[in-house]
């Protein structure tokens, strides 16, 4: 079983020297982005709309409104609300996704079967519904409209991820380095800051590809170092020049600015928001961590850390009047201290940003596993931990449009803009889909789900509405961005669905294949073949058009289908489906492998060893059932609704445990009724997999010589399956994958063909293979071009 899993499946159990731990690292991973928001909020603030005035009025209601801002999202609805809504430990917009697919039909995954139900992490909470609750959960199903709505939502979510992926880097290094501007003339430092700031972006995406996985131990000392510094700054600044400066905490403070300010305090909400930019970061991040570390990380050392910083500024500013030119974080810096902070807070802000940019690998690969993304390379950067990810093409396009959003905006105000629209979007949708969870998954009655929607949505509606009221003053860009990336996510995905429908209503009967022999020309030749397909039933079209131009097959046949599961990890142990296809004679087989949407997926080479080790395991089984029917009947797992009469039987087959004896021995003591399919340690309840007992059974009177007989002829045949098996694996074996080209239809609309014709297949053509995603070795690869009319 995975480590990560086993993990996440004992935190019950964690002691606090181990939380305590986790907090320390979840500093230099979840925080680092929300903890240098004090270099730019303030500056951002007051670059234009707004003006520091000498009635202190401004200052103390752009505190007050940091401060509820901070308690209200970040806390309240982060912390004690959102960080509960995890899927088997994991977060993020996808999880959110996955939970809401597991409890309602709304999932447009096309190859769903009833047997990912009995997944161990495909847990659902079951207490009785409510009338109410049942009643959004048909609505929901029924309206296919909807299903769709969700999908585009959560992709919505996604690319703006994507985009803060892209923004937080820049604006978060350029207000660190910006801090030379009180140390040089305003010519030099026009001149040195945004060089100073690409060469740190390079340096940052260049070294990308040795991997985070010491990011915690590495960079926690400079997250922690940073908020003790900031802390103690503002105390320093509370204590020396406004000690009352507490009093605009107060929710009056922020009445009196906006009757003041009016339209153009609403605008400033635009900069104040940047306060809690990377507070997603401590859903999405969830699942290296745990609930209680991010919990007590936050609130006793983030979250007081943060609030003492802004009231420290508040406090200087509220003594010295500068013009908005002259407002940024180091004017509160004593001049001694001035240079060791800038230090600081430059390595501070590249943690920052790794964090996000981290975290924007992880979305996509998750995006990818759900067939909503076209396929990249994924590098795991880390054999022990799992999850930590690096993606070469997506770094290298970060950095450059990174580089170029800073040399193009140069200045906190429009990237500033630009980051508030990306981040205000994120935390609506996670707000909208927490409100589906309430309902769908916690049960709760849909007023709960309602208040939640319209208390934290209208907060987040209006800091979202003053930052869009700046699309030409940068908020254009995060715009464009998430048009760019919906339009190539939904396309792909559109596409898929519709090859995938393709497959299904072209797909060759059983008999098809059975009727092929020697009278038609066909030859069985030695060895593995191993055909790729979407199908969890049915002949693909794809190996009828293999044999037809190539007329022969290999000894053994093994219909492969490396499918998704709304989940994010399917346990080792249950992670193959196994069956037959036709009878014991045919030597076909069918094996469907399960990953969740977090899972390492296997090289080839371990998996063509695991592949024969689970079909071996299946084999035994499948001969020790006394009643054993001479059918074609694939599953002890009922498959979909695509399946057909003959094919609806699969096995879970777990870690074989009989890899210690001979591959024809059987144990005498495996029951038929009852048999649990390899384990080497059982630990608890779901360790052990069992096949559902046959209810109908049929007793004849026979002698004990004419049992020993139909024993002893089972071994034989047990033994002659097997010694087959292993040698087509002698022989070699060859990988069959389907080379498509997908077209519109005739009397498609003109949107369709674009999308079709020149959308998908320009990605198809530009992006990795299928024979790249799953590591084929091309000397073992045998292609079928299919065309797909969809």
């Amino acid at each position: 079983m995975d480590l990560q899993y086993e993990k996440r499946s004992s935190n019950s159990k964690e002691s606090w020297k181990t939380i305590l731990l986790l907090a320390y690292q979840s500093l230099g991973v979840v925080y680092g982005d929300l903890g240098i928001s004090p270099l730019y909020v303030y500056k951002s603030t007051f670059a234009e709309d707004i003006h520091h005035s000498e009635s202190n009025e401004e200052i103390f209601g752009v505190l007050s409104f940091v401060f509820w801002t901070l308690t209200l999202i970040p806390l309240f609805k982060y912390v004690f609300v959102v960080l509960r809504a995890d899927d088997n430990g994991e977060g993020g917009t996808f999880a959110l996704y996955s939970l809401i697919c597991r409890h309602a039909k709304v999932s447009l995954l096309p190859n769903r079967q009833v047997a990912d139900e009995s997944l161990s992490t495909y847990k659902l909470e079951q207490p009785p519904q409510t009338k109410n609750s049942s009643r959004a959960k048909t609505f929901l199903e029924k309206h296919k409209c909807l299903h769709t709505a969700l999908l585009i939502l959560v992709l919505l979510g996604t690319c703006m991820v994507i985009g803060d992926g892209l923004l937080t880097p820049a604006i978060s290094v350029f207000s660190a380095v910006s801090g030379l501007e009180l140390s040089m003339s305003k010519e030099h430092h026009q001149y040195a800051v945004v060089p100073i700031t690409c060469f740190i972006l390079l340096c940052l995406f260049a070294l990308q590809h040795y991997g985070t996985h010491r990011v915690g131990f590495l960079f926690a000392p400079v997250v922690l170092i940073w908020l003790l510094c900031i802390s103690a700054l503002g105390l320093y600044n509370i204590l020396h020049w406004n000690p009352h400066v507490y009093q605009a905490l107060s929710p009056y403070y922020m009445y009196k600015f906006l009757k003041k300010t009016k339209k153009s305090g609403w605008m400033s909400l635009g900069g104040i928001l940047l306060c809690i930019t990377g507070s997603e970061a401590m859903f999405a991040d969830l699942g290296h961590f745990s609930y209680s570390a991010i919990q007590i990380a936050f609130t006793f050392l983030v979250y007081p850390a943060l609030t003492l910083a802004y009231m420290g500024q508040a406090a200087y500013l509220s003594v010295h009047h500068q013009s908005s030119y002259d407002i940024s974080f180091y004017v509160f810096v004593p001049k001694i201290l001035r240079w060791p902070v800038l230090i600081v807070a430059i390595l501070a802000s590249v943690v920052g940003s790794q964090a996000i940019i981290s975290g924007t690998f992880s979305i996509i690969n998750q995006s990818q596993s759900l067939g909503c993304f076209p396929r990249v390379k994924v590098v795991h950067t880390s054999d022990k931990i799992h999850g930590q990810i690096y993606i070469p093409e997506i770094n290298w396009m970060l950095m450059i449009l990174c580089i170029a959003v800073t040399i193009g905006f140069r200045d906190i105000k429009h990237l500033g803009n630009a980051s508030g629209l990306a981040v205000m979007t994120v935390m609506l949708v996670t707000t909208c889909l927490t409100s589906l969870v309430i309902i769908l998954c916690w049960h709760k009655p849909p007023v709960v789900a309602l208040l939640f929607l319209l208390f934290f949505g209208s907060i987040e509606l209006l800091y979202f509405s003053s930052s869009l009221i700046k699309f030409l003053e940068g908020a254009w860009l995060p715009i464009l961005l998430a048009l760019i990336l919906m339009s190539i996510m939904f396309v792909w995905h559109y596409a898929t669905i519709k090859k995938y429908e393709f497959d299904l209503h072209n797909k060759v009967s059983l008999e098809w294949l059975l009727a092929l022999g020697p009278n038609l020309g066909i030859a069985r030749v030695p060895g593995i073949g191993i055909v790729f397909t979407d199908l969890t039933s049915g002949i693909p079209a794809n190996f009828s058009r293999f044999v037809t131009n190539l007329p022969a097959f290999h000894r053994v046949l093994v219909f492969v289908c490396i499918k998704s599961v709304p989940v994010p990890y399917v346990p080792q142990a249950e992670r193959y489906l196994v069956g037959r296809v036709g009878p014991s004679a045919h030597r076909s087989y069918r094996c469907i492998v399960r990953y969740g949407y977090r899972d390492v997926h296997q090289d080839v080479d371990s998996f063509e060893t695991e592949l024969v080790d689970h079909l071996a395991a299946f084999i035994h089984y499948d001969w020790s059932r006394t009643d054993r029917p001479n059918s074609f009947a694939e599953d002890d797992v009922s498959c979909s609704g695509e399946s057909s009469s003959s094919e609806c039987r699969l096995a879970v087959i777990g870690s074989a445990a009989f890899y210690g004896t001979p591959a024809y021995e059987i144990d005498g003591s495996v029951q038929p009724a009852s048999v649990s399919i390899g384990f080497p340690t059982v630990n608890s309840e779901t360790d052990v997999i069992e096949m559902q007992p046959v209810e109908r059974r049929v007793r004849f009177a026979i002698d004990d010589e004419s049992e020993i007989d139909a024993k002893s002829k089972a071994n034989l045949q047990l033994r002659e399956e097997l010694e087959e098996l292993y040698a087509a694996q002698q022989s070699g074996t060859a990988y069959i994958l389907g080379q498509s080209h997908v077209r519109a239809k005739q009397g498609s609309s003109l949107l369709k063909r674009l999308a079709i014709n020149f959308g998908y297949n320009f990605l198809r053509r530009n992006c990795r293979g299928p024979d790249v995603a799953l590591k084929v070795p091309p000397v073992s690869l045998l292609e079928v071009g299919m065309v797909y009319v969809v």
